[in-house]
């Protein structure tokens, strides 16, 4: 098995979506890529939830990190009892902005604890003190999500053969986690890093076009073999035998193994099952949610016209009624194995999920 250190040293990412510059946070714009590269500069907690909402960075574990930076951001007032009173309302308009994806209150949860406790056992002795610690922490929320993508990809390598090719959903690269490198592209990125022929189908991914706009452009920015498919082909390219596995990201993984993760997922998953092409989701722990069941999760929709229109240009008649639903979620007797950075979690899940999750 590959090192930790030896895939540090040979994936060296080449986008970075995410940049933190002390009094602001400055987002690459995903709604705009690849025809436009703009950066987003924020300075409170409102600018960093409506980018969220309005998908200008999107990604579950993008998403958290993102969070974790406009909690810091919130960190204001002339006294402790006032910072700690921003940040809880700075908390509530962050988790509103994509209420599916678990990171994002994962993450605000974390620093809103942690500035808690520093204020209750005199670690700060003041606002600035507070504001630094935040930073520290949401520095620490990055470099985790970096080292838990490094060790997915390692252990995503050992489903990856040299002359593969991978069959992914939406865009879970480096975009979608703000480090550069991803949870469903990791070992995509880390087996091409390290000299293995390696190719990936991205589905245009409908109505947002993740997978046409981001994951293409980003794995070509990496110089990943990468062939476009529309959403419609996906069970063609199964059925021809023209992908060895499928490997997804996910934005809530419940302790019995469902998978919620971009629309069109749970019909990759059917497919694969049909014609025995393994089906992995990708993530770290932290997009686990151990409380909630099925029928607890909410599953977000969008505007209409996402599907009545592509980029501005109508496709179907204005009046007609939509369901437009961004996630869904897929059983978990459809899925072979869940990675994460504490390893592969393999049937039953009811039994597995918390003795890696949990460790």
């Amino acid at each position: 098995m590959v090192t930790l250190e030896e895939a540090k040293n040979a994936f060296k990412p080449k986008l970075k979506p995410i940049e933190w510059k002390k009094d602001s946070l400055l987002l690459l714009d995903q709604s705009l890529l690849p025809f436009q590269t703009v950066w987003v500069k924020l300075t409170d907690p409102e600018g960093v939830a409506s980018s969220i909402k309005n998908m200008q960075v999107r990604g579950a574990p993008a998403i958290g990190i993102t969070a974790s930076y406009g909690m810091v951001l919130s960190v204001r007032g002339d006294n402790l009892d006032e910072a700690i009173s921003s940040m809880r309302k700075a908390k509530a308009v962050l988790d509103s902005a994509r209420p599916t994806a678990v990171n994002l209150s994962w993450a605000t949860s974390r620093m809103l604890e942690k500035a808690n406790l520093a204020v209750e056992q005199g670690e700060v002795k003041d606002v600035n003190e507070l504001r630094e610690l935040m930073e520290r922490e949401a520095n620490s929320v990055f470099e985790e999500e970096l080292e838990a993508e490094l060790k997915m990809g390692i252990y995503g390598l050992e489903k990856i053969n040299s002359g593969d090719a991978v069959l992914t959903q939406c865009n879970a690269g480096g975009l979608a986690t703000g480090t550069g490198l991803g949870t469903a592209l990791a070992p995509v990125k880390l087996a091409h890093a390290l000299g293995m022929d390696v190719s990936v189908f991205a589905p245009e991914t409908r109505p947002w076009l993740q997978g046409s706009r981001l994951t293409v452009y980003e794995l070509m920015t990496d110089g990943v073999k990468t062939t476009l498919i529309t959403d419609t082909a996906v069970g063609l390219v199964m059925y021809k035998g023209m992908v060895q596995s499928v490997m997804v990201g996910a934005d809530r993984i419940l302790s019995d193994g469902h998978v919620y993760n971009k629309i069109g997922t749970f019909k990759e998953a059917v497919i694969a099952h049909e014609m025995g092409i393994p089906f992995f989701a990708l993530a770290p722990t932290s997009t686990f949610d151990m409380k909630n069941r099925v029928e607890d999760v909410k599953i977000e929709e969008r505007d209409p016209n996402e599907v009545r229109y592509i980029r501005g240009v109508p496709v179907a008649p204005a009046e007609v009624e939509v369901y437009n639903p961004v996630f869904d979620v897929t059983p978990p007797k459809y899925v072979t194995g869940i990675i994460t950075e504490n390893g592969i979690i393999y049937p039953p899940f009811e039994k597995n999920v918390r003795k890696i999750v949990e460790r």
